[in-house]
């Protein structure tokens, strides 16, 4: 197998070529990808698309396992082969040409059947970062799943189906430290105020100032002494209702200069404190589901087998019952606002320090965890504490369902099934039609529709393995004919444009695994390319 390898030399180069990445999930998010190992079994037309949409970014290294020859079918849809390959390896093909489109990544191949490596080299899948399985039907499925499942190594199971797609994401457990909110709050602190920001206000005498100053100072500073003046006259109080903050704003007002007339001066960086209200004015206090994480039974209960997020997951935890005072690390960033220099450097340099004392105290507790617990102190570094405190306010963990538990009639999800079927706008018949295709293939060793031109047939037995399939779960029939038509009419083949979208798709899920970040889909994406229209359902 192919082991990712060093990058160029140049950083600059390095950052140039992969500068509009990097801007999504940073240096560190770029790095994980150089250092990542994805495998691929099956080089299908979707297949192919996944690994292009991941070496493209450069990922570390990529494996094929495909032990199929190149045929005139896979020719004609694939452009990762072309007519002078068939009756050739489909996987040994496809790997040359994708390396092709990054010298930074490493491909190799293996040109055997998913069922001969389990059984000759159990270990094979045991080493990789993330696992794609195309048009694998069930029955080679499970066994690989079960496999993965046990290592908790992510599997993305991928099938497309002629103007139809689906996408299953297994993994047993996933945290995400950098969920890349959309509209992140920012951590200012004002009604909880550390010494140095006390400090710093204190120090500003807006009375006495020009107007070239007071248009100037940090709005920041001016929510503190408009908040710092309500709650003289009301004590304990803070203001959450919309007639509480329009005193705060009328507070601000007031602290505003006036002219020879008395009228209010116009100052921008006021505007911008009257317009913070609103968002920024909001108690500081832990969010629910980071709550829910700091008191889950893997972050109370370590062991020497836990993993580095929830040894610093309890580090953080002792940190909030500690010297946080119930708070989680400030995080040390500010907004842009309309502020002199020298005066909004002075106030990022307060919000900066005392992240950085809560950082340390994290850490050093971090540290003595792992003391407790017999693992190296490399284990978890100041860097990564530092990280992890900083996006510690939405912190995430995905915990999902095996493929085995979902196909298993005992154990699956069958109130989720059954009550999409009765949405007609519901994509769930596609996802029904998909499983009764692997069984049709399981049964007969081809697809539907791929070796009858009539069809007849196959639409009847394909709608007798469905129908089936319902009952086992205890659902009436789907009354979906024409769909069922549909699939049989496509005898399998993929289509080009089809398998690019969900290719993409998937291989954005395999980027979010590799670099930890943006949550995962949780767990199974349905796309109907005949309507424009995909769900997401949990199965």
């Amino acid at each position: 197998m192919a082991s990712p390898g060093p990058k160029s030399p140049e950083q600059s180069d390095r950052s140039k070529k992969y500068d509009r990445q990097i801007r999504l999930w940073g240096e560190h998010g770029q790095s994980r990808l150089d250092f990542c190992h994805v495998c691929l079994v099956n080089a299908t037309t979707l297949g192919t698309e996944i690994l292009k949409s991941l070496v493209l970014p450069g990922i570390g290294a990529f494996t094929i396992v495909d032990g199929h020859m190149t045929s005139e079918k896979d020719v004609e849809a694939n452009f990762f082969l072309d007519p002078d390959s068939v009756g050739k390896s489909r996987a040994e093909i496809a790997t040359k040409l994708l390396m092709e489109l990054n010298s930074d990544v490493r491909g190799d191949f293996v040109d055997e059947s998913v069922e001969q490596l389990l059984n000759n080299s159990p270990d094979f899948f045991d080493n990789f970062t993330v696992v794609y399985a195309v048009s694998l039907p069930e029955r080679t499925l499970l066994p690989l799943s079960k496999k993965l499942w046990s290592q908790g190594i992510p599997l993305i199971v991928c099938r497309s189906f002629g103007m139809f797609g689906s996408i299953r994401v297994q993994v047993p457990e996933h945290a995400v430290v950098e969920t890349h909110p959309e509209h992140p709050l920012p951590d200012l602190r004002l009604d909880k105020p550390f010494p140095a920001l006390i400090a710093l206000v204190d120090a500003i005498n807006l009375g006495s100032m020009t107007l070239k100053d007071h248009a100037h100072i940090p709005y920041v500073v001016l929510l503190f002494k408009a908040l710092h003046e309500y709650r003289k006259r009301h004590p304990g109080s803070h203001p959450l209702k919309k007639a509480e903050k329009d005193e705060l704003k009328q507070i601000l007002k007031d602290l505003k200069l006036r002219d020879e007339n008395g009228d209010p001066l116009e100052e921008e960086n006021f505007e911008e404190a009257i317009r913070a209200v609103n968002a920024e004015i909001q108690p500081s206090r832990i969010p629910s589901n980071v709550t829910d994480i700091l008191n889950d039974p893997c972050c109370i209960n370590l062991t020497s087998k836990s993993n580095p997020f929830w040894i610093t997951t309890r580090a953080l935890k002792d940190f909030v019952e500690g010297e946080g005072g119930g708070l989680l690390p400030v995080r040390g960033s500010l907004p842009d606002m309309t502020a002199e220099t020298s005066r909004y450097i002075s106030l990022l340099t307060a919000y900066h320090d005392q992240s950085q004392r809560d950082v340390e105290s994290v850490f050093r507790r971090a540290q003595q965890l792992l003391v407790e617990l017999n693992l190296p102190p490399d284990t978890i570094t100041e860097k990564d504490v530092k990280h992890f405190s900083k996006h510690s306010y939405d912190l995430h963990v995905v915990r999902g369902r095996s493929i085995a538990d979902e196909v298993d009639p005992r154990t699956a999800n069958t109130q989720e099934i059954a009550s999409q079927l009765e949405d007609p706008e519901s994509l769930m018949p596609l996802y029904v039609i998909m499983r009764g295709i692997d069984r049709f293939y399981t049964e007969h060793n081809i697809y539907p529709g791929s070796f009858d031109e009539s069809l007849e047939p196959d639409i009847v037995e394909l709608k007798s393995i469905v129908n089936k399939l319902l009952a086992e779960l205890g659902i009436s029939s789907i009354g979906k004919d024409d769909l069922i038509h549909e699939f049989c009419r496509y005898g399998g083949s993929e289509l080009h444009a089809v398998s690019a979208f969900i290719g993409g798709c998937a291989a954005q899920e395999g980027i979010k695994f590799i670099t930890s970040q943006y949550k995962p889909i949780n767990n199974t994406f349905i796309y109907d390319a005949m309507t424009a229209q995909s769900s997401i359902y949990v199965l």
